[in-house]
């Protein structure tokens, strides 16, 4: 029995999952009497609830997704759009510090007391509620995507219209798997036209039962009933719940799919060898390793600007405690991407060109291999990842908005009326991500947001830990220039008809085809290019041209090749700068272009800080002792005990100069202790580890 493609007892399934999180919802939120307790659970999570806020609050469904989908289209060496976190992880054994030591509420406070200026902690919190809801659009997406392709309308209650859309997708799929030099001239005239249509996103490889907009609507609601009824500390409780959800979800496709394929060496024999490679082929990949390493220097800048960092290591009974939490719940989550990313290598194995759109890689995946019931789970555990990431961002954010917006005009109120306006607040962003997910369609170009748009902020909150000479002036202008390159150009580009039109903006790389060796599939075999499964074989592939300020250049009208060309997706803003030196970017692949991007968004902000910093007036030099006193002095047992250790080392700054690296200099980097040798040395190792587990995944079966 289904209802709209669900089977009933993957209904039930669901339904079950809802109750459970509501009640726990509402016994958390039993106890919320002041703003201490609801958004910091009254500062006393320990390892053990650390650990899983952590894993719940940095996995959401839409990284396990976007891995499989990069990895379905770019083969192994797109996992990188999120497995390159893995090398920032050690990097969060300073960050967890330094948001515990600072005894804050919200990273708004760190601009409002680092710089001596409201504005910039009310610009900060105004800055992270529009990335809340971009970022909440990622989970409703995400969620809707995959629900979507659970629930697939049959052909026969298709419209005239849907069916011719998924009919030329299959014809341009077939088009597609005929080799460049193998195509009649007609052939390839139908191939440009469908080439242009897929570009522009009008081919389709399904239609759904799910509107995603009710689908949002609902699920928003659900969201938001329990973490407002909670605060954080039903954002913890829930987590671990979620926490064992997520691992299910991550782990159930696995076992299944490899068996369709025939284990490991089936999976190596459908899937060209090329898709193994670690950093991707230069030609074929949009991630060399230079890109890999662009995107890290830019994630590295971002991480510390995410609002729910704060709250999280925030929320600890001391500094230990978040340091254990963070480590402990990120390698876990970096140990489930591995999982992530052969599901897209079965993925690719399973349906390599049969879907109009990779995001639902997971959720055709999981309609295909799943009973009834299973996949009701399967739905249940990518609800729980973005709820367990939703609630702890909500809270984050609603915190935001008492403490940096609201609370400065309304002074003196109740703790009782500071919780009720930080609830309307959780749902005003939970539900306003539904205009991004609405607005964007596509994951691939959210994520790459996250990574460049939170280094605006990032570059300052580094700054503003280490270095003494950073001034409020050179904050505001650098916020103001990167926020206008990052963000604001990129879109209002995109909506003007002179930029989408102009010719300048039209530029594409240069086009070509490449050959390269592979072993040979079932496919082959029956095409003849074989004369047996896994003989080494050369295939060809047409390498297309890329945008190069656009994301995508496409003609106006498909159908007709004389028709003008048009700028479609983002516009790469930062290229544009750079090309105003003179840079040629006609020569330099897809791979080159993502990694000038990145570096430009990791350096630029830092280059403006210094110079302008410089040329302007630093806080006063009482306020920067009370601040990196702060740092200096551990977490005390009692509050009490710890009040007087900070307003001690406040009144006595050279009581920790012997704790410094520099301590004549504006510069306030701490010696390292045996605690910071041991989690920076040890979290390397465990990279190593993981690195290795990968590499053994990759050469099973070959």
């Amino acid at each position: 029995m289904e209802f709209l493609g669900l089977h009933i007892f993957d209904i039930l399934v669901l339904l079950t999952y809802l109750v459970v999180i509501l009640w726990l919802g509402k016994k958390a939120g039993e106890g919320n009497s002041d703003t201490s307790e609801f958004f910091l659970a009254g500062r006393s999570l320990g390892k053990f609830y650390q650990f899983f806020l952590n894993f719940g609050a940095s996995t959401n469904a839409d990284q396990a997704v976007a891995v499989t989908r990069e990895t379905y289209r770019q083969g192994v060496g797109g996992m990188w759009i999120q497995f390159l976190v893995l090398f920032i992880t050690p990097f969060y054994w300073f960050t967890a510090l330094f948001f515990r030591r600072v005894r804050l509420t919200t990273l708004g406070d760190f601009f409002t007391e680092r710089f001596k200026s409201p504005f910039l902690g009310g610009s900060y919190a105004v800055f992270a509620l529009i990335m809340a809801f971009v970022g909440g659009g990622v989970g409703y997406m995400v969620a809707g995507k995959t629900m979507m392709a659970l629930t697939p309308k049959p052909a026969e209650v298709l419209t005239i219209e849907q069916r011719t859309t998924v009919e030329e997708f299959n014809e341009y799929h077939e088009l597609s798997e005929v080799a460049f030099s193998e195509r009649t001239e007609s052939q390839q005239e139908r191939y440009d036209v469908l080439h242009q249509k897929n570009i522009r996103g009008e081919l389709r490889s399904f239609y759904s039962y799910t509107n995603p907009v009710v689908f949002y609507f609902i699920y928003g609601v659900i969201v938001a009933v329990y973490t407002i009824m909670g605060g954080f500390r039903a954002a913890a409780i829930t987590d671990v719940i979620q926490g064992f959800l997520i691992i299910i979800f991550s782990l159930i496709l696995i076992p299944l799919g490899l068996s369709k394929l025939g284990g490991f060496e089936g999976l190596h024999a459908t899937v060209p060898a090329f898709n193994f490679e670690l950093f991707g082929s230069v030609v074929l990949s949009e991630y060399g390793w230079y890109t890999i390493v662009a995107m890290f220097c830019s994630n590295l800048v971002a991480i510390v600007a995410v609002a729910a960092m704060m709250q999280t290591a925030g929320s600890a009974t001391n500094e230990n405690s978040a340091r254990f939490g963070i480590i402990g719940g990120m390698f876990f989550k970096r140990l489930l991407m591995l999982s992530w990313i052969l599901a897209g290598l079965i993925a690719l194995g399973l349906y390599a060109g049969k879907l109009h759109d990779p995001d639902l890689a997971w959720g055709h995946m999981s309609r295909d291999l799943l009973v009834p019931g299973a996949i009701g789970l399967m739905l249940v555990g990518i609800l729980a990842a973005n709820m367990s990431t939703l609630d702890a961002l909500s809270v984050s954010n609603s915190a935001l908005f008492i403490k940096n917006i609201y609370q400065p005009f309304r002074p003196g109120r109740s703790e009782k009326h500071y919780i009720t306006v930080g609830r309307t607040a959780i749902a005003v962003t939970l539900l306003g991500g539904i205009g991004a997910a609405v607005y964007v369609d596509n994951l691939l170009e959210l994520f790459k947001y996250f990574i460049s748009i939170p280094a605006i902020f990032g570059a300052p909150i580094w700054l503003g830990f280490i270095w003494r000479r950073i001034t409020k002036v050179a904050v505001m202008i650098e916020v103001v220039v990167c926020f206008l390159i990052f963000a604001i150009i990129p879109n209002v580009f995109v909506s003007l008809d002179w930029a989408r039109n102009n010719p300048a903006f039209l530029v594409q790389t240069e086009s070509f085809t490449h050959e390269y060796k592979t072993p040979a599939s079932k496919e082959d075999v029956d095409r003849g290019r074989a004369s047996a499964v896994g003989d080494t074989i050369s295939k060809e592939v047409r390498i297309e041209p890329k945008g190069i300020f656009f994301e995508k250049v496409a003609r106006a009208n498909p159908e007709d090749p004389d028709s003008p060309m048009i700028g479609l997706g983002r516009f790469e803003a930062e290229i544009w700068v750079l090309s105003w030196l003179g840079i040629d970017f006609t020569q330099f692949n897809k791979a080159q272009l993502v990694a000038t991007r990145f570096f430009f968004n990791a350096f630029f902000p830092f280059v403006l800080l210094f110079v302008l910093s410089m040329l302007t007036q630093p806080v006063s030099k009482r306020r920067l002792d009370y601040f990196f006193g702060k740092i200096y002095t551990p977490i005390q047992a009692t509050p009490e005990e710890d009040e007087k250790a900070v307003a001690y080392t406040a009144e006595h700054p050279e009581s920790v100069a012997s704790k410094k690296m520099f301590p004549n200099s504006n510069w306030e980097i701490a010696k390292p202790d045996k605690m910071d040798v041991i989690g920076f040395g040890g979290s390397w190792v465990a990279v190593g580890g993981v690195i290795f587990l990968l590499w053994f995944m990759l050469s099973l079966g070959r």
